[in-house]
Formats: structure tokens, sequence, C-alpha cells
């Protein structure tokens, strides 16, 4: 469990506030917004209305205490860049900042970002990855070559076994289990038969996936 103060509740912040939550992390959200913090009341440890951008009262909040701040202010980008630069200034261990351009991004890490979070970008990265091909359910970029898959078996896959496939040696990819009635499965052999009504998790190259599932 972690202490998190989340900073700005606009739809973003308070699906952040929300996962955390869910999580069981104690949240600290905070926004100048009362409705905005009465919205993620049921879901997080405590709430202050207030203006990061004061230096006064965030010093109040006891910033060093935090094992990550999250900014996640969406509609003023000054608000957000002096909110990271301040929290940076008080002694915040790690700042994790929202951005909505890439430009931005560039800003909040000279003002001491320690990670930038780009949801629209990457929220299209998944949107059009997912749409390549009707077996992808999911998807995780680890980096610029690598992410995780998850996929509906194709026709052609359903009761061989992960050793028939091969997968490893003509793509390169790397199955790492199946989804079975909701739980993960993580223990593969090379015997395993792969069954239609149970989703596969593999680890792989964008292009080799493509080229495995014929996009």
């Amino acid at each position: 469990m972690k202490s998190v103060l989340l900073i700005g509740l606009g739809r973003f912040g308070q699906h952040v506030a929300r996962r955390l939550g869910d999580l069981g992390h104690e949240v600290m959200a905070v926004d100048s917004d009362e409705e905005r913090v009465d919205a993620v009341l049921p879901y997080v440890t405590s709430a202050q209305i207030g203006d990061s951008t004061s230096r006064e009262f965030l010093a109040s909040l006891d910033i060093p205490g935090f094992d990550a701040c999250i900014v996640a202010i969406g509609d003023n980008f000054q608000n957000s860049l002096e909110t990271t630069d301040l929290l940076k200034e008080l002694g915040a261990g790690k700042v994790i900042a929202r951005a909505s351009r890439g430009v931005q991004e560039k800003f909040l890490l000279r003002c001491g970002a320690d990670e930038v979070v780009y949801p629209e970008k990457q929220l299209a990265a998944w949107t059009a990855i997912r749409c390549t091909s009707d077996h992808i359910l999911d998807y995780i970029e680890l980096d610029e070559d690598y992410s995780i898959f998850e996929l509906s078996i194709p026709e052609e896959w359903e009761g061989r076994s992960v050793l028939q496939l091969d997968l490893r040696k003509k793509y390169g990819i790397n199955i790492l289990g199946l989804r079975r009635e909701g739980r993960l499965d993580m223990r593969i052999g090379p015997d395993t038969v792969l069954d239609g009504a149970c989703p596969l998790l593999i680890l792989g190259r964008q292009k080799e996936v493509n080229r495995c599932l014929r996009i």
C-alpha cells in the first residue's frame, strides 16, 4: 500500500482515484472545485478543496510524506506546470504529471516531473492496435519494440499444443499464460493445449504479432 497525492479531479483524475482506491492505496485527493472533490469521496482516504498553485496550501499537505504525487490537471496547463514545479521544490519524491500534447511533456519534464503520462496518445495507440485484428482483446506496450497482447485464440490454433504451434521459433513470440474463467493461468508448458474459450497472453514484437495473425 502506498500513500498518493492526487491533484486534479477531472474525468481522468476521477478514474485514477477510483483505480487507486480499488488497489487499496491511501489517496489524498485535491481539486479547486468542490463538486469534483465530492465526487471522489467514496474512493479516497481524504480530500481537500484547494489551489495547487499556492505554495502555502501545498506545504500544508506534507508533500515529502507521500510515496507519489500525481498531477492530473487537464484543463489548465499553466497550473499543471506550476504545481509540478512546486511539488518538487517542496520535496516530492516522485511526481507523475499528465500531458495532453507532446510539447507539454517536454515542459513538464523540465519542471521536474519524474514521469509523464499521455492518456490521449496511449488511448490512440491502444485503439489502433485493437482494431487491427478481431483477435486482439487487449494490449500493453512495454517499449518501442515489445508489447504484451491478450488474444482470442484463432480457430486454426484450437486443439493444438504450444509445442505444435511453436510460436517462439517461428515468430519470436512467447506464450505467457491463458485466461481461464477470468483468472490468469501462467502454468504453460509445451504440452498445454489451447482452448478456444480461453484467451491467450503473449509477449512479442508488434510486427511479428501482425505477421503471426496475418494482419
